[in-house]
């Protein structure tokens, strides 16, 4: 028995692929051009992190001679664990933006 082909459903597909594949291109160059400032608890150490996840700059303010070494540390784990998380969660408000709006075929 020969199935009966859908044309307009076979269409309504591909421009849906066309689609997915654009909003997905454009959530890359958001993820890779969007970036996030972080500090550390004591407001010494300064992250910049992009939503990709990747560290682009890290400042410090003040000088480092009178700081202790164990402090710094810990001051420089902190801020690199929340420049992680706020990568996370900017890449989670892109993903939003960019693909909220779109539909499943199942969801029309």
């Amino acid at each position: 028995m020969a199935r009966e082909i859908d044309e307009a459903w076979i269409d309504e597909a591909i421009d849906r692929y066309k689609r997915v594949e654009g909003l997905r291109a454009d959530f890359e160059r958001a993820v890779t051009a969007h970036q996030v400032s972080v500090h550390s608890p004591d407001q010494s150490i300064e992250v910049v992190v992009t939503a990709a996840g990747d560290i682009v700059d890290v400042r410090v303010h003040g000088g480092l001679r009178q700081r202790d070494q164990i402090e710094f540390s810990r001051q420089l784990k902190a801020v690199v664990t929340s420049a992680t998380e706020a990568a996370r969660w900017a890449r989670e408000k892109l993903h939003a933006e960019v693909f909220g709006s779109f539909h499943t075929l199942e969801g029309r």
